[in-house]
């Protein structure tokens, strides 16, 4: 089996060394803030599967596809 020595850091794509990294999977504290930045001001977003919203929604909230008939 093949062991990984290095990554690649997802912000700036440098490689950067597997063991002994503070700051894994970032090579720096620079990296690992600006990260931080994107998922504070949401550009990073982990969306919600729609059959959760659907039951997350209050009780007889009508919906856009809801079929039933008011009256």
């Amino acid at each position: 089996m093949r062991q990984i020595l290095a990554m690649r850091c997802p912000i700036c794509h440098q490689e950067v060394p597997r063991a002994s990294n503070p700051f894994r999977p970032f090579c720096s504290e620079r990296c690992k803030l600006i990260d931080l930045d994107h998922w504070l001001s949401g550009r990073y977003r982990i969306s919600t599967p729609e059959e959760s919203r659907e039951k997350n929604s209050p009780a007889g909230e009508m919906r856009q596809d809801d079929t039933r008939e008011s009256g």
